[in-house]
């Protein structure tokens, strides 16, 4: 797949798309990811992309041509425009999978207050990363890219993904490496019996343990198994003796 991010400030992207997972995923040829400057289509001669709002009011507003003429540089028909911005829909798991599933996406990264309404034409999602306002849609879109990238074929093993956090609306158990031992702290006992049965079925318990305590809110989503119910039960349980 290719994503496409439209900003005035591509210089912020140079060490992103070069470390880690992004730049192996770039090497492999899994993912093409490229910058679009917003600033070079402008035509004011001081390379303004932004003025201020007719009607007044505070701030400045990115200007309808030099985003719409960005924008245009590299779509195509298979394309889907993404704005950055904090009345879209917040960005979950589940919609990153969708994304890996298209062709082309473009990041439109916004600035100042907004975008001149009249881009919104040019738009086909409008996506936020929480409810929160930063000086720039730039951080978004590397949230997005990375959560995205990792999920496209070849880019981590399979079996990574199946055990990560919010699949199937429970969070990841809790991991341990060497040590076996550190400042008296101990690895449980389970996780070094070799007995693989045992080790799913504690790992599962505290997913859901996890859940309960840190998302409870994903746990109603959940359609519990019988295995599940128990261990729901024996968590509730525990947690009345420990109280």
């Amino acid at each position: 797949m290719r994503i496409t991010i439209a900003t005035i400030f591509p210089e912020m992207f140079e060490g992103f798309i070069s470390t880690s997972i992004i730049k192996k995923a770039v090497l492999k040829g899994l993912v093409e990811i490229d910058t679009v400057d917003i600033r070079s289509f402008t035509m004011d001669k001081h390379r303004r992309v932004d003025d201020y709002p007719f009607g007044g009011g505070q701030g400045l507003v990115m200007m309808a041509q030099p985003v719409i003429d960005a924008l245009n540089s590299v779509k195509t028909p298979q394309s889907k425009v993404i704005y950055l911005t904090p009345v879209g829909e917040v960005f979950s798991q589940p919609k990153a999978k969708e994304f890996v599933m298209l062709e082309h996406i473009i990041l439109l990264c916004g600035h100042y207050e907004g975008i001149d309404e009249r881009i919104m034409d040019s738009v086909d999602i409008c996506l936020s990363i929480g409810d929160f306002v930063l000086t720039g849609g730039e951080v978004a879109a590397m949230v997005v890219t990375d959560a995205v990238v990792r999920l496209v074929d070849g880019v981590i093993a399979e079996a990574s993904h199946q055990q990560e956090s919010f699949e199937g609306d429970l969070l990841e158990y809790p991991q341990y490496t060497r040590p076996a031992d550190y400042l008296g702290k101990t690895v449980p006992e389970v996780l070094l019996s070799g007995n693989h049965e045992v080790i799913r079925k504690w790992r599962l318990k505290e997913s859901i343990r996890k859940t309960l305590q840190y998302r409870p809110d994903l746990l109603k989503k959940r359609i519990f198994s019988k295995e599940e119910k128990k261990m729901l039960l024996e968590i509730e349980s525990e947690k009345v003796e420990k109280d």
